[in-house]
């Protein structure tokens, strides 16, 4: 039972580890990284605590953990490389999108709703001229998080 807990923990370990300080153990060229590895650990050491107390043998307990931790390990390597190659954090243009003015806009700020599907909050916006709260708007120029804003009937 002591091995079970003590890989477990290990696994806990490096796999907090690679989360807060990267992923700094990569084997087999990319193929098994700290992430994935740390989790393997973990999920052995709970199998195997969770088959022991099932009232099983320990020749049960290794293998069934074994094979689960080979599941988690390639799981999470998938997880993580499609995670990679996502396109989260690309820039996006929100210039031409429209929404609707949440606090009144002016030179100096205010606040839009914009109805594209990668806006979930309400985003700081300037404008030219006073644009009243409830206005449709269209983005005109994107200056980092900001946005400049004209009304939809321009």
């Amino acid at each position: 039972m002591l091995v079970f807990i003590v890989i477990g923990l290990l696994g806990l370990g490096l796999a907090v580890a690679s989360l807060l300080l990267g992923d700094f153990l990569d084997l087999l060229d990319g193929a098994i990284s700290g992430t994935s590895l740390g989790a393997g650990g973990l999920l052995f050491g709970a199998t195997g605590m969770l088959v022991l107390s099932w009232g099983l043998e320990p020749w049960v307990a290794y293998p069934a953990g074994l094979v689960v931790a080979v599941l988690v390990v390639l799981l999470v390597n998938v997880l993580v490389k499609r995670l990679k190659a996502g396109d989260d954090g690309a820039p996006v243009s929100l210039v031409g999108a429209q929404g609707s003015v949440t606090s009144g806009v002016d030179r100096g700020h205010g606040e839009v709703s914009l109805d594209a599907a990668s806006e979930l909050e309400t985003r700081l916006a300037f404008s030219d001229e006073p644009i009243e709260q409830g206005t449709r708007i269209v983005v005109v120029e994107q200056h980092g998080a900001r946005v400049k804003v004209e009304p939809v009937w321009r």
